[in-house]
């Protein structure tokens, strides 16, 4: 029983769960800060406890000689998408405030709408990112990964990863969204990608074919570059649809299935950081 549940509720009850806090949250007018990033990272860390009880590989368990480098880079990048009210508050003190935007929708609908922007410029940036050498080097880091677990969700160079957030930005500024939604939706987007990445035994059954949840997502991570051209979508697998990148082969990814094959791949922090300048 605890096994069948934690398969086919967890994935629905605490990224549901976090999706509706943060949306209460919006709703009766509470501060962003402490409140919206204290439910994230609650939520994260169920997902890392429900690893423990329920592994995707046992072996993935195990420290890989990653865990520093993973933590920092979570500790760096959750830090500036937790603070991106701030920057996206400033960004749009400067410029000026257009109509466009749906403000009278209600809060869940707008949080909505602005994760579904954030996440179609993530999906284009996260293609163009394998087909761009340059971008590739800042890129390389997340697939460097031996193994897939909730902590690598952010194993990623902070300048791709602002390079990643920046065309949803752009549009969102540009229609006049308020600062608050869109960090809003980037804290429900965070609890998303740990379930991502981790390696738990969780499965959304056919919406494995809307959501860009493990199950789908680890064919992205193979080793093999050439097979890991597939499923880039963060959030939603709409776009993977549309531009026939979605795949979902028969059978099953293994312990020695993901990573890379380069051998020049840096693997500590501060040389991953510097990878793309070298």
């Amino acid at each position: 029983m605890k096994q069948w549940t934690i398969r086919y509720l967890s994935y629905p009850i605490v990224f549901g769960g976090a999706a509706a806090a943060i949306l209460w949250a919006a709703t009766q007018g509470l501060p962003y800060w402490p409140t919206v990033p204290l439910m994230a990272l609650a939520a994260i860390a169920c997902v890392a406890l429900l690893e423990r009880l329920q592994p995707y590989e046992a072996a993935w368990l195990a420290d890989h000689g990653d865990t520093r480098t993973d933590g920092l880079h979570f500790l760096v990048n959750a830090s500036v998408l937790y603070g991106s009210i701030e920057i996206l508050s400033w960004a749009r003190a400067l410029l000026p405030a257009p109509a466009a935007w749906p403000a009278t929708w209600p809060a869940w609908a707008q949080i909505a709408a602005a994760m579904v922007v954030l996440d179609f410029g993530l999906f284009f940036m996260h293609w163009l990112s394998h087909r761009h050498r340059r971008l590739w080097l800042f890129h390389e880091a997340h697939h460097s990964s031996e193994r897939l677990y909730w902590l690598n969700s952010e194993r990623r160079h902070p300048l791709h990863a602002m390079m990643m957030g920046a065309p949803g930005f752009a549009v969102l500024l540009a229609l006049g969204a308020p600062a608050a939604t869109v960090a809003a939706g980037l804290a429900v987007l965070s609890v998303h990608l740990a379930f991502q990445h981790a390696n738990l035994d969780y499965s959304l059954g056919p919406l494995r074919h809307l959501f860009g949840v493990a199950q789908t997502h680890r064919w992205h991570h193979k080793r093999d570059y050439e097979d890991a051209q597939v499923n880039f979508g963060e959030w939603l697998m709409l776009w993977d649809h549309l531009f026939r990148t979605y795949r979902q082969p028969p059978g099953r990814i293994g312990q020695a299935d993901v990573g890379l094959d380069s051998p020049d791949a840096p693997s500590k922090y501060l040389r991953q950081l510097l990878r793309p300048f070298l």
